[in-house]
């Protein structure tokens, strides 16, 4: 059997499907789960131009929105702005 390397980012194609996985990412409460859900995205994106419009290194970011990064939330708010997403709270 041969296996292939999956990366979710080769998929996430149309802003519905990123829409979706920042939903689910968000309603999970999982902080690592939202950092690498952002981090799917900015590759599919681009990273390079994710990172320029986030103010950060491409390397920066890789490291902030990997399994293992935990990502300051300027940097997360420099991405949202980047993705052309805003943040927002809503009461529980």
């Amino acid at each position: 059997m041969k296996v292939f390397p999956f990366d979710p980012a080769e998929f996430l194609d149309t802003p519905e499907a990123q829409q979706e996985l920042l939903d689910d990412a968000a309603a999970s409460g999982d902080g690592r789960y939202i950092a690498a859900a952002l981090g799917t995205i900015a590759r599919a994106r681009g990273m390079t131009k994710v990172a320029a419009g986030a103010g950060v290194s491409r390397e920066a970011l890789y490291r902030a929105l990997s399994e293992d990064g935990d990502p300051r939330l300027s940097t997360l708010l420099g991405v949202a702005k980047a993705l052309g997403l805003t943040l927002a709270f809503r009461a529980v």
